[in-house]
């Protein structure tokens, strides 16, 4: 690195720590440290500021589905912002780029899943969900019907809704959170709370902890069940195969919606256009955002089945619901642009038959390291568990210190991976190469071996 790239980086840091205030940081830490600056980035690498480059096993927040550096993407917005830069979605007012998204996004989605609510990210979706479900049972005449049902450790945003719904405890601590009407169930996570149960006994008993709290609190006030196909951000819990088939069984029984997230698992990443159709279940509404846009802009929306979407227009009359940017027209032209290119190039076909199964072939090389409990994954998601003992399954002494020590690790290596406790998880864009993705796990495995010295396991 040059002395020019040194000093600019150290004015960077210096600035950040003066005026930026980040999401889910410790800015003491921080400051501490100086912020990482990144400063570009090409189909699945980014560079820093001071000339490291890093293969991006995150895809940026789960989003970059497409890679970096799409020219289209930003030729699209370009075109858009010469003809329409704004205008908005209210007043009985749209515009073209809405439109066409709307039905581009239905033609993709599960066959009762034919209309959408544009929003500005998957929090702002998970919002509008809370919205749209309590109206939808106004308007049945069953107005007690207000409770939302999600997971624990479950993740839908850092609104005050998006988190209420969500199970994460630390959030929960900050703000009196969840808000009234909301509750929570097990998450399946087998390894780390299925206990003595094997894995399918395990899902059947997750999945029936929906059931029990449904007869808790009384069916005739339980509004929906709301969960991500796979949970994200809690780590790359991967449900047991009997979990989902008896979710839909139970909703099903009750009448309650089904909301399944797709913000993370949506537009590819489980090797289908939504985590939906990879495990054949029957939401009513499905929340979406990154890959959206392969990150590129902002946006989120709402996926909204027939008998919600029936109730709202034939029934609802006016719903006093919206957002300023709802449906902005460049996003919506960037989204455009970014499903034909998901589309005609074939890149969710890709990852389905070949990215994901050389990835899960790879990350499962990774269970015979000594530090290594369990791995899993689905499609282009992956976790390894990292443990001190893999017989008893006992976790390293500091929740979570095992973890970040190997997350740092990475990053010296050459490798963005993100730490949940002591879970390191993958997210790589959907269009990774085979060779990108021997990389990444030769880095992998070379970084294990670092941390298992540090840790004296080795």
């Amino acid at each position: 690195m040059t002395t020019a790239g040194k000093l600019d980086t150290a004015r960077l840091q210096a600035l950040d720590a003066a005026h930026h205030l980040h999401p889910f940081t410790d800015h003491r830490e921080l400051g501490g440290r100086g912020t990482r600056i990144i400063e570009r980035a090409a189909g699945v690498y980014l560079w820093d500021s001071e000339g490291n480059r890093l293969l991006d096993g995150m895809a940026g927040l789960w989003c970059v589905n497409i890679g970096y550096g799409r020219s289209e993407l930003a030729d699209a917005a370009h075109r858009q912002m010469l003809e329409l830069p704004y205008y908005n979605s209210f007043f009985q007012c749209t515009h073209p780029p809405a439109v066409e998204l709307a039905h581009a996004i239905a033609e993709q989605a599960p066959a009762h899943m034919n209309h959408v609510f544009f929003t500005g990210s998957g929090s702002e979706a998970n919002d509008t969900v809370l919205r749209m479900v309590r109206r939808y049972w106004d308007l049945q005449g069953q107005p007690l019907r207000k409770t939302v049902i999600g997971r624990t450790n479950g993740y839908h945003g850092s609104t005050v809704a998006g988190a209420s719904l969500g199970g994460m405890g630390a959030m929960h601590e900050q703000g009196d959170l969840p808000i009234p009407g909301i509750a929570h169930i097990a998450q399946p996570y087998w390894y780390g709370e299925g206990g003595d149960m094997d894995e399918d006994e395990f899902g059947l008993w997750a999945a029936r902890q929906l059931e029990a709290k449904i007869l808790e609190l009384g069916a005739d006030r339980v509004a929906a069940f709301i969960a991500e196909p796979i949970q994200g951000a809690g780590g790359v819990i991967v449900p047991p195969a009997t979990y989902w088939p008896e979710i839909q069984r139970i909703v099903d029984r009750y009448g309650i919606l089904l909301v399944v997230d797709e913000v993370i698992c949506g537009f590819g990443r489980t090797g289908e256009w939504f985590g939906s159709q990879y495990y054949n279940i029957r939401p009513d509404l499905m929340p979406i955002a990154k890959g959206m846009t392969s990150g590129y802009l902002p946006m989120g929306g709402v996926i909204v089945g027939e008998r919600v979407a029936r109730a709202l227009i034939d029934e609802g009359g006016e719903f006093f619901h919206g957002y300023t940017y709802s449906g902005h027209p460049v996003a919506a032209a960037v989204a455009l642009e970014n499903l034909r290119i998901l589309r005609d190039e074939g890149i969710v076909d890709y990852a389905r038959n070949e990215a994901a199964p050389y990835l899960q072939k790879r990350i499962r090389e990774l269970a015979d390291h000594p530090l290594v409990g369990e791995v899993r994954g689905v499609g282009m998601l992956g976790a390894i568990e990292l443990v001190k003992d893999r017989n008893t399954r006992e976790r390293f002494p500091g929740k979570g210190a095992a973890g970040s020590l190997c997350r740092d690790l990475c990053i010296r290596n050459g490798l963005v991976m993100r730490a949940v406790g002591d879970s390191m998880i993958m997210s790589p864009p959907l269009v990774i190469e085979p060779q990108e993705i021997d990389e990444l796990f030769d880095k992998a495995w070379r970084t294990l071996n670092m941390t298992a010295q540090q840790l004296g396991r080795s």
